[in-house]
């Protein structure tokens, strides 16, 4: 049968759409190949979320055309939402599908190609999917879009309003994860603590103790939650060993008056406080940010307080963003656009204070004992004489790396943190 590979850019909710397409195209007798290998169809499943984003997803869609001359183009995701018009005009490019049409993609793509239409209604689960590449993680979409629409962001325009998916519905699809052999199960979205609001009694932390109880995924992860979502009743869950102690808290900057005009809903006090809620139920917790620096108006004192404050709470990791304007959200209009100098001096000082934190805090989880998750091992030539190089993530979401001979990959063995090469943790395996 035909070909098809998929390259993924952006969230984690990307990933999860790109599993649900990979199962598609399966069924409908594709075969998954690699990004590197030549493919018949070839999808880049793009980001919008920075300029830097778009320009990745053009260069993306260029090389796939000059590796697969004779291949269908496909651009679909956030960027091809937010500005389909702009993709069209690459000649690199034959089908554009936004995230609105992401569950027709399938069948565009054999309508376009002039294929026998194979594909199975939705709801025919038909033959098990080959999953992309190893089963070690998988996506699970529990909700989509932002009802939030803080002043910098071009989410909402591009998924749209806040919708859940039922609870029966994200169990039988972990469900089915499980069968299939994945060991962990990350619920992702785009606003996950406002999860089933639209039904009485349902909420996050409902469906947490649903997937716990109801299924039999090893591991499961949440992938970011707001600040003011934070409470002890959600924390509870946590107690379950299966549930990983790491936590994603977007801070975006340690300025209240940054923070009012970016609309976020939360005051540099608030966060600080989810942080110790966070610290004092689960203590075992590792937490990581995300920071935006040159928002339009930060001053460096603005500035000042977001670096004390990151400073202040010893993050385990921090994504550090420059602000990018997006068209068509407000942030766009604000006068006091920074100058690209500034912002580079600023994230520079922040991404410094990153690594020392970072590298700070793994080396203080040394001789200490983890759960490691292993993925792969690295190409040959990290073969070395007592066997080959495995990396894995701990249930903290700390990335680390082992020598073993052993096969590994996608086994779970305690190990014992014993040092840290280049922000990666070497371990050593304890026996499984």
């Amino acid at each position: 049968g035909p070909t098809v590979a998929i390259e993924t850019h952006g969230c984690k909710l990307n990933q999860a759409d790109t599993l649900m397409l990979a199962r598609t195209f399966a069924e409908a007798g594709f075969r998954h190949v690699d990004t590197g290998e030549g493919a018949d169809v070839y999808v880049v499943n793009s980001c919008t979320v920075t300029h830097v984003a778009d320009r990745k997803a053009r260069h993306s869609l260029r090389a796939a055309r000059r590796r697969n001359p004779g291949a269908t183009i496909v651009a679909t995701g956030c960027y091809a939402q937010r500005s389909p018009d702009e993709l069209r005009e690459l000649e690199e490019i034959d089908l554009v599908i936004g995230n609105a049409d992401k569950s027709t993609l399938v069948r565009q793509v054999i309508e376009w190609m002039g294929l026998p239409d194979t594909v199975p209604p939705i709801g025919d689960a038909g033959r098990p999917a080959p999953a992309p590449a190893a089963r070690i993680r998988a996506m699970v979409k529990i909700q989509e879009g932002c009802d939030q629409v803080c002043a910098y962001c071009i989410v909402p325009k591009v998924r749209g309003r806040e919708r859940s998916i039922p609870v029966k519905q994200v169990v039988e699809e972990v469900t089915r994860l499980v069968a299939e052999g994945y060991m962990e199960v990350v619920l992702t979205g785009t606003q996950l603590g406002t999860y089933g609001f639209e039904w009485p009694g349902v909420s996050l932390r409902g469906l947490i103790q649903a997937v716990l109880s109801e299924t039999g995924a090893p591991r499961l992860r949440v992938s970011s939650l707001q600040p003011q979502e934070i409470d002890r009743a959600l924390l509870e869950c946590w107690s379950d060993k299966r549930l990983c102690p790491h936590f994603h808290l977007p801070l975006q900057s340690g300025s209240a008056g940054i923070l009012k005009s970016m609309r976020r809903r939360y005051t540099p006090s608030g966060y600080a406080e989810a942080v110790e809620l966070i610290r004092d139920r689960v203590p075992r917790a590792s937490i990581t940010a995300d920071v935006i620096v040159g928002f339009p108006g930060e001053t460096d004192e603005d500035f000042e307080r977001t670096y004390d404050l990151c400073e202040s709470l010893e993050f385990a990791d921090m994504h550090v963003f420059p602000y990018s304007i997006r068209p068509g959200t407000t942030a766009a209009h604000l006068s006091g656009q920074l100058s690209p100098s500034v912002k580079t001096l600023r994230v520079r000082r922040l991404l410094e204070l990153a690594k020392r934190q970072s590298t700070a805090f793994r080396l203080g989880l040394l001789g200490e004992s983890r759960s490691v998750l292993w993925e792969t091992h690295a190409a040959s030539g990290f073969d070395v004489g007592e066997g080959r190089r495995w990396s894995g993530l701990t249930e903290d979401y700390i990335r680390v790396a082992a020598i073993d001979a052993r096969e590994l990959a996608n086994r779970f063995t305690r190990v014992r943190l014993t040092s840290v090469d280049e922000g990666c943790v070497m371990a050593e395996v304890l026996c499984p």
